[in-house]
């Protein structure tokens, strides 16, 4: 057996049966936690340390991400060699656990959940203050077809970002690998977005953040076009259109991808004009409106979500066994 089939079925399948079991209960230790609490600390002092110019702040930026690559991702080798030299069993224990910690497929269903019995019952204050759990925009506007389709979208961007990319890297690179795409990921997040205050420090963050989703970005449009193919009450081919005509309307080259596939998937148009901090901002629409986002729009991502998951799953688990095999 390969290292890479191994890993998988004694690594990564506990980890994410952890994760459907557990979700991310606020109240464990989380690396993702940890990871802004080191972002924030570091971004103060290599502000001080570098020139107070474009090139200087670029540089800053930078040394911040290979800080927080190296101490994640190279820190949680050296800490499952550690334990390896004590017990086999308790390296496979802390690899499983933080592994599992680094996927959100649960927590991403609970937290978008949250916003569906609100407006099931008209609760609109109480479902624009569940949204804003989840979003950046401003939710005080939002009627409730405006804040089922943040929630539909917010399931659909991670997706991607919370799903299918940290999968695929810690099948890839196991746990030092998955440490630091999450590590770039909560980089981006943090200070990787178009703000005066971010606008040269945050460049090698969204850069290396925009290298790093390439792939996982179009694996997971094409995964969920294929699970809508098979669920019902979503279109596959409706999916595959959208997704092929709308994947590059935006900004960023890999956010459209599985936002776009899930708007064709349920026959809604997302994304649109949206307020940040009080300002409008444009944006391109994705999809065609079929119908109105309804409250019943938020499981129906939720279920493309876990499929597309349990697609990649099986590829790993055929790619596992074919190299098992040879």
């Amino acid at each position: 057996m390969t290292l890479l089939s191994l890993h998988f079925f004694t690594v990564l399948l506990p980890a994410v049966a952890l994760d459907l079991l557990l979700g991310d209960p606020t109240w464990l230790p989380h690396p993702v936690r940890w990871m802004g609490r080191a972002i924030a600390a570091l971004e103060g002092v290599l502000r001080r340390a570098f020139p107070k110019s474009p090139a200087g702040e670029r540089l800053a930026g930078g040394a911040l991400v290979l800080l927080m690559v190296l101490a994640f991702g190279g820190g949680s080798g050296l800490l499952l060699l550690g334990c390896r030299l004590t017990s086999p069993w308790l390296a496979w224990g802390v690899e499983v656990w933080f592994t599992y910690q680094l996927l959100s497929a649960r927590d991403l269903q609970v937290e978008s959940m949250a916003v569906y019995p609100f407006l099931k019952k008209g609760d609109l204050p109480g479902a624009r203050a569940a949204v804003s759990r989840i979003v950046g925009r401003d939710t005080s506007v939002l009627d409730e077809t405006g804040v089922a389709k943040a929630a539909v979208e917010t399931v659909a961007e991670n997706t991607c970002d919370g799903v299918i990319a940290p999968l695929l890297f810690l099948y890839l690179g196991g746990l030092p690998l998955g440490m630091a795409f999450k590590a770039v990921s909560t980089l981006d997040s943090m200070v990787g977005y178009r703000a005066p205050k971010y606008q040269y420090f945050g460049t090698a963050a969204a850069k290396l953040d925009d290298v790093l989703n390439f792939i996982p970005a179009r694996l997971s449009g094409l995964l969920l076009c294929l699970g809508a193919a098979l669920l019902p009450g979503c279109s596959g081919r409706r999916a595959w259109r959208i997704f092929w005509r709308d994947r590059r309307k935006h900004a960023s080259p890999n956010s459209a991808h599985s936002e776009a596939a899930c708007a064709g998937a349920l026959g809604v148009q997302l994304a649109g004009d949206a307020r940040y901090f009080g300002k409008l901002v444009r944006k391109p629409t994705l999809g065609d409106p079929v119908r109105p986002v309804e409250p019943e729009d938020i499981p129906r991502a939720c279920r493309l979500m876990y499929g597309s998951a349990m697609l990649i799953l099986l590829l790993m688990a055929a790619v596992s066994i074919g190299l098992k095999a040879l």
